[in-house]
């Protein structure tokens, strides 16, 4: 009974525990919340006291009023699909190639001879500059917005899985091998788990080069999409549905890194629970 008496009272103790450890975790977004808000506030007392002109220097109240008007109309909705269906094909194929060729090239290294140079030749080279080429190639429709897209995404997301291959420990690769295991099992169950944070990093930089792509591929010849709107409301000095496209692409940019972040947290429970 005593024993029993002990355990019992202990468990609220851990509880509580778990609750403190929690309540110090709240402090990152409390921080995080105040200063969103501070500069909200300084932007807004900019605006008002018109230090520079409302053409130039919207407030948040002119934004949301802006947003207010974009989605009044249908038209958002086409720009919103266009511009997303560009942003989701150009990352897709680009994790399809990036990621096997980048985990190929890290692990034989033949091959990382023979592709460097090509990797390391089109990696240095402006990728947006290729845009006049591809719409020649491809013509203006989504084929060569996508693939602009793909190109800025790819890289990262290739050069990162190589990266995490080349890093893995050479013990512990020498010590699987010393116990009989081959190549292929190796890699399964050594490589692709230990490149995983490589992998998560390479496609949260990726979601912010697939973005760029996506406003530069819509600057040329585009019939739809949110970098067309932010250029035709540029040209026409509407600076605040300029702002209001900004920030559409921004909240993209943050809504997939924090769906990222929740995989990388998975896989390392994942990783530490097998380990």
């Amino acid at each position: 009974m005593a024993a029993t008496t002990h355990t019992e009272s202990r468990k609220p103790a851990s509880r509580s525990g778990d609750e403190r450890g929690r309540w110090r975790a709240n402090p990152k977004y409390t921080y995080g919340t105040v200063a969103v808000v501070a500069a909200l506030a300084v932007w807004e007392i900019l605006a008002l006291l018109r230090v520079r002109p409302a053409i130039v220097l919207p407030g948040p109240g002119d934004v949301i009023t802006a947003f207010r008007n974009l989605f009044s109309t249908s038209a958002i909705w086409t720009d919103l699909l266009t511009s997303g269906r560009e942003l989701l094909l150009g990352l897709v194929f680009a994790a399809l190639v990036g990621l096997p060729v980048g985990l190929l090239i890290g692990w034989y290294r033949r091959l990382s001879w023979v592709l460097s140079p090509f990797v390391s030749f089109l990696y240095a080279t402006p990728r947006i500059a290729l845009t006049p080429l591809l719409i020649i190639w491809l013509g203006i429709g989504d084929s060569s917005k996508i693939m602009i897209v793909f190109l800025m995404a790819v890289f990262p997301i290739l050069i990162n899985a190589a990266s995490g291959v080349q890093n893995l420990d050479p013990a512990v690769l020498r010590v699987a091998r010393c116990f009989g295991g081959g190549d292929l099992q190796i890699f399964r169950t050594i490589a692709l788990p230990g490149t995983v944070p490589f992998v998560i990093s390479g496609l949260r930089l990726a979601v912010g080069q697939a973005l760029i792509g996506v406003f530069v591929a819509e600057l040329s010849g585009a019939q739809a999409g949110v970098g067309m709107l932010m250029n035709n409301a540029g040209q026409q000095f509407q600076t605040s549905v300029v702002f209001a496209g900004l920030f559409i692409f921004a909240l993209t940019g943050v809504t997939l890194n924090a769906l990222l972040q929740r995989v990388e947290r998975h896989f390392d429970s994942w990783r530490n629970a097998s380990s």
